[in-house]
């Protein structure tokens, strides 16, 4: 579950990036917020607590 949770969120994070035309005008804030969730998606796995 973990590791499916981790394959959706870097898709996302790669998904958010400026550099893809639907995501030009967003800016690096839904990248951001995204990546700050997959940090700390990461520490709970390692943690042992996801």
């Amino acid at each position: 579950m973990g590791l499916i949770l981790l394959i959706i969120l870097i898709l996302l994070l790669v998904g958010g990036l400026p550099r893809w035309n639907h995501s030009r005008n967003w800016g690096y804030a839904p990248s951001g917020g995204l990546g700050l969730i997959l940090l700390i998606v990461i520490i709970l796995m390692l943690m042992g607590r996801l």
